[in-house]
């Protein structure tokens, strides 16, 4: 099967205003579980699903420690109680 859901993985926890991320951490279940693709998510609490600077930098870490992994990484979505935005569909991935 192609894309099939093998698992979910908290990554981080962040504080109100900001989450630090490793991107080794964010792999590291991809790897045990022999993944050749994820899609990362996380919220803002703000309501606001813009992407930030800090976000679009992010996408931009994690794909690239993906491309060395061999891990591709499809999306990266921004959640809200009422929207959503997706990275890849704005063309920051």
């Amino acid at each position: 099967m192609k894309n099939r859901v093998l698992g979910f993985t908290i990554a981080a926890v962040g504080a109100i205003d900001s989450c630090p991320v490793d991107p080794r951490t964010v792999f590291r279940a991809a790897v045990a579980l022999g993944a050749s693709g994820i899609v990362a998510s996380h919220c803002h609490p703000s309501g606001d699903p813009t992407p930030s600077k800090d976000d679009i930098e992010l996408t931009k870490r994690l794909k690239a420690a993906g491309d060395l992994l061999g891990i591709q990484l499809l999306d990266h979505v921004i959640v809200t109680d009422t929207a959503r935005v997706s990275l890849r569909e704005r063309g920051l991935l």
